[in-house]
């Protein structure tokens, strides 16, 4: 039996997302203990946890688990892995999504999301910036701005190469794939890292230039940035700039949203229906096809979900002095979701074609085994479990990222400061504190401080 033979082939839990290992991982990061994530990182990759195919995974967690333990070379050094990983499998998993129909998403190279690809680069930045080479932090933010910016051809040979694989498939299946649109190719949070570089270099036409592209990021984009623009700052007639970034919360993760497809072979539709209780058999959407049979089966995508964080304010004081609070520069959550659009429908349409030559398969084996008796029964019943378990979502992302980050500009006279930066909830309660003593406001340079609470 083919569905039976491709589980057994491929192995179950290689058909599915195991995320488990994560919750002890995730733990770790809202109580702070960073170098105890790490350990938990490398021992889940010594375990097996992260699998060949999920090697960009493991390289973008460790370096950003590193890179919350302040070890910023060794972050650097998987980050960069990380990158290569990213542009070497997603070449493969293209082609191998393109040209066979049967293949679960599960089975496929994990190229990464567009917003991790991008969050690698600026959180490379970050490290190189801590460690005085702005050149290199330079070079970092300029990759992750041409990726932006090439995300709509990337999207449209993406396309391509679907449509031309799928004519030559063997499954049949006459699905095209247009390319969504992409509506985001300028990263608020990229601007104000490379116009605070300049600033600090005395290229200050050049930090303008970068101030007017973070305004256009808000106001080009109000789907993602649907909150006001920070006040930010990179020059001061008479003080220093102390500028003070804030990671808070943990990025979305992916949930399997479980659906069914009903054929009419009369109207010449395919149905995709919702199965969930408060919106049973409503239509998700439809995509008018010829169908020689009726039928009705499961199949499930991903969808991109939020995780809440208690973080709703960060303060920061100079030498006990209350100097500001830092605002919202980047909601992840939102740059996650509308950079999943794109993918999500290419996604959406291969699932759908899949589940469709499976359908035809198990309706002509189940034909051919039903011999009648239990015998007849209990095969057809083997069939369609075969079919059920090869069917999962991709549900693989990252959950170390960030969800949130904030920004505050700060004009300060030079001099030596011992900062507190709070973390505080809805009530004003302290979730967590990060303090920096004795640090040095130059006169004249780059005055950047991060702290994370990933609450």
């Amino acid at each position: 039996m083919l569905l039976l033979c491709l589980v057994l082939q491929s192995g179950c839990a290689s058909l599915s997302t195991q995320n488990a290992f994560y919750d002890p991982i995730t733990e770790e990061l809202r109580e702070g203990d960073y170098k105890a994530s790490v350990e938990k990182i490398e021992e889940a990759k010594e375990k097996g946890k992260y699998k060949e195919k999920d090697r960009f995974l493991y390289y973008l967690d460790a370096g950003l688990a590193y890179h919350y333990a302040d070890q910023f070379d060794s972050s650097n050094n998987k980050l960069t892995e990380a990158e290569d990983a990213a542009r070497e499998l997603f070449t493969k998993s293209i082609s191998k999504a393109a040209t066979s129909l049967l293949l679960n998403d599960n089975v496929l190279d994990y190229s990464g999301e567009d917003y991790e690809i991008l969050y690698s680069n600026l959180v490379k930045a970050l490290n190189f910036i801590v460690m005085d080479r702005f050149d290199d932090a330079f070079v970092e933010i300029r990759r992750a701005n041409e990726k932006l910016e090439l995300l709509e051809q990337k999207y449209g040979d993406m396309a391509a190469r679907y449509n031309q694989g799928a004519e030559e498939d063997t499954a049949r299946v006459d699905i095209k794939y247009s390319a969504e649109k992409v509506r985001f190719n300028n990263a608020a949070f990229a601007r104000y890292l490379s116009m605070h570089i300049y600033a600090a270099d005395g290229r200050l036409d050049d930090a303008r230039i970068d101030h007017d592209f973070l305004v256009s990021a808000f106001r080009e984009q109000p789907y993602i940035y649907d909150f006001e623009m920070p006040e930010v700052k990179y020059y001061s007639e008479d003080k220093s700039i102390l500028s003070i970034v804030g990671l808070a919360g943990l990025s979305p993760v992916k949930e399997a949203l479980n659906l069914r497809i009903r054929t009419d072979k009369d109207l010449n539709l395919v149905q995709i229906l919702y199965t969930d209780p408060w919106r049973q058999d409503t239509e998700y959407g439809h995509i008018p096809m010829k169908v020689s049979q009726d039928f009705y089966f499961k199949l499930a995508i991903p969808k991109i979900i939020e995780r809440p964080s208690v973080i709703t304010r960060i303060r920061v004081t100079a030498d006990s002095m209350f100097i500001g609070e830092l605002q919202l520069i980047e909601d992840i959550s939102k740059v996650a979701t509308e950079t999943f659009e794109a993918k999500k429908s290419l996604i959406y349409l291969r699932t759908v074609a899949r589940a469709i030559f499976k359908g035809l398969t198990t309706y002509k084996m189940k034909k051919k085994a039903d011999t009648g008796g239990l015998d007849g029964w209990l095969k057809k019943a083997a069939i369609d479990i075969g079919a059920d378990i090869t069917e999962n979502a991709d549900l693989r992302c990252s959950h170390l990222l960030p969800g949130r980050i904030y920004v505050g500009d700060f004009e300060i006279a030079p001099g030596e400061y011992d900062l507190t930066i709070e973390f505080l909830d809805e009530a004003g309660n302290v979730i967590s504190v990060t303090t920096v003593n004795n640090y040095k406001v130059l006169e004249r340079g780059l005055n950047l401080v991060e702290a994370v609470s990933l609450n």
